[in-house]
């Protein structure tokens, strides 16, 4: 049998020390926060740029029905009426979110009086004006926050998500 003489003995320590080299240079490379994140955590980086609808089209605390990055992903665009983490806009009171709760996948209704995204399943309650942070319930991570962006046309345009979408092992398309 012929033995490929270009094979290398690893140990685990240095299999292990390479990693963590590896993972140091992540930010020297010219990576982005952003996507030394979405590196680490598997996710791939280059998401569709996808127009979700116009500033004219929304309504204060109307939701308007989306979906992003693909037509399997349901989401909701919002106008709280007030700036709030994450928001875009004029008055910087634009956030959009998947309608999946993280923790077993229901889908996920919006409550206008509190400015939450509500789940039917285990009662999880995700915060709007908090980007999507989990206030109660089962769900152990916070709702996947589109990140949007506003051309001079006023057309609202998303460009990525900040968490995995339930059901996903990356935000593949």
């Amino acid at each position: 049998m012929k033995r490929c003489d270009k094979m290398v003995e690893v140990g685990r320590r240095q299999f292990l020390r390479g990693g963590i080299v590896a993972a140091a240079t992540l930010p020297v490379v010219g990576l982005s926060a952003q996507q030394a994140k979405a590196a680490t955590n598997g996710a791939l980086l280059d998401y569709p740029s996808t127009r979700l609808a116009n500033l004219k089209d929304l309504k204060v605390n109307e939701p308007v029905e989306v979906a992003y990055p693909d037509a399997e992903a349901p989401g909701v665009l919002l106008k709280l009426g007030k700036a709030v983490e994450g928001g875009v806009g004029p008055e910087g009171d634009i956030v959009a979110f998947s309608t999946v709760c993280p923790h077993k996948g229901f889908p996920l209704a919006y409550n206008a009086e509190r400015k939450t995204l509500n789940c039917p399943g285990h009662y999880s309650v995700f915060d709007c004006e908090a980007g999507g942070q989990q206030t109660w319930g089962q769900a152990t991570q916070n709702l996947p926050q589109y990140m949007l962006r506003i051309d001079d046309k006023g057309d609202i345009y998303a460009e990525g998500v900040d968490e995995l979408l339930y059901g996903r092992l990356s935000n593949v398309l």
